[in-house]
């Protein structure tokens, strides 16, 4: 019987404005990880929402539930050696704050992911109609546009999808992993 070394798991949070391009990325960085053989989870903020978090809305405290629910979900599948890639808005900086400092106080690995795409280049992407719809005055408390999105202070990446490829973006975020051991 051979033993072998227990994976080392990681949260990535990808946060960024709503068609920033956090879910792609996060997608394209998944498949490199398991063609490596690594454990890999993708937490999708709107898969969430649709089940874990259903029934909670857009408010400010509502956000912080659904960032807090996600950031434990995250932090026990990191822990167990899996890594998990979160591209979720969260668009509040103590929400993030909260996320990281349980994963702090479990010893769990926490990667910042700032994806900085400018609001003009979402808006011409926007991949599920919710610029089209908050400028068609149907939609209110977008983020970024009549909602505050803060972005982080202190990233471990920043990331201008504007001026890269998504395969370039997983490649920039999967370096960070590789320079902390994480991979």
């Amino acid at each position: 019987m051979t033993t072998t070394a227990r994976a080392q798991g990681a949260t990535v949070w990808l946060t960024g404005l709503p068609s920033a391009g956090k879910t792609t990325i996060a997608r394209v960085l998944s498949s490199r990880l398991r063609a490596e053989g690594h454990r890999v989870e993708v937490l999708d903020g709107d898969e969430i929402r649709r089940f874990l978090s259903a029934g909670l809305g857009f408010s400010r405290e509502d956000r912080n539930t659904n960032v807090q629910r996600i950031g434990l979900v995250a932090e026990v599948l990191a822990r167990n050696g899996v890594l998990a890639l979160v591209p979720v808005i969260a668009p509040y900086a103590d929400s993030r704050e909260a996320v990281a400092k349980r994963h702090e106080a479990s010893g769990t690995p926490y990667v910042e992911v700032h994806v900085a795409t400018p609001v003009e280049v979402c808006s011409v992407r926007d991949v599920k109609g919710l610029y089209a719809r908050q400028a068609a005055g149907r939609l209110k408390g977008l983020t970024g546009i009549d909602d505050p999105y803060e972005p982080p202070l202190d990233p471990a990446l920043t990331l201008g999808t504007d001026l890269q490829t998504p395969e370039e973006s997983a490649a920039s975020v999967y370096a960070v992993l590789a320079a902390r051991g994480l991979v």
